[in-house]
């Protein structure tokens, strides 16, 4: 799903043959409406996709999201983030993830309970992962927060795309009950 805001220098790297730059990162912090809602503002960001990762890819190949709601698949629903580097870095990437869900929680946000809401970034390179562990150190540092962070910083095992209804969710539904309240 395209990112709305997409810069046309973007754009035109990417259709010039700079796409082997680009990176891939995905992110569970809740809901996955809300935090592609987010993420499809972000400049540099060419692409997010709701989607469920990490969990019994033997048993599950394909989840739907029924099974991801059950909390028995290991899945955690998330957004890939296709993003070119060049415009936005990870560490940014980081901290608009950190700033808009609480990491503190474990298996939940807010009214959205079960392992399947877990805070998680799931990293497709070592420099991704050593941004990701060091933003978890400096916000421990802060003592901004309240408790501890609880965010998994793991490799992408297994991604699955979530169903296309779940597609840029909150773009087609904004004033739907949850979308108006809680995004």
């Amino acid at each position: 799903m395209a990112n709305k805001d997409l810069n046309p220098a973007a754009s035109n790297n990417k259709a010039e043959g700079f796409a082997a730059a680009l990176q891939t990162l995905v992110l569970g912090g809740g809901c996955f409406w809300c935090t592609e809602a987010v993420f499809v503002r972000v400049r540099g960001v060419l692409d997010v996709e709701s989607g469920y990762a990490n969990g019994d890819a033997q048993r599950f190949p394909t989840p739907s999201y029924e099974q991801v709601c059950s909390g028995s698949t290991g899945y955690n629903e998330v957004v890939k983030l296709v993003y070119d580097p060049a415009v936005v870095s990870t560490r940014a990437l980081l901290e608009v993830f950190f700033a808009v869900h609480d990491p503190t929680t474990p298996n939940r946000q807010g009214n959205d309970v079960g392992t399947q809401y877990r805070s998680g970034v799931y990293f497709t390179t070592p420099e991704q992962q050593a941004e990701a562990l060091a933003v978890v150190s400096l916000l421990e540092a802060s003592g901004q927060l309240h408790a501890p962070v609880v965010t998994e910083v793991l490799p992408l095992r297994h991604y699955s795309a979530a169903e296309a209804y779940h597609q840029d969710y909150f773009e087609q539904h904004p004033n739907q009950g949850y979308c108006a309240m809680v995004v």
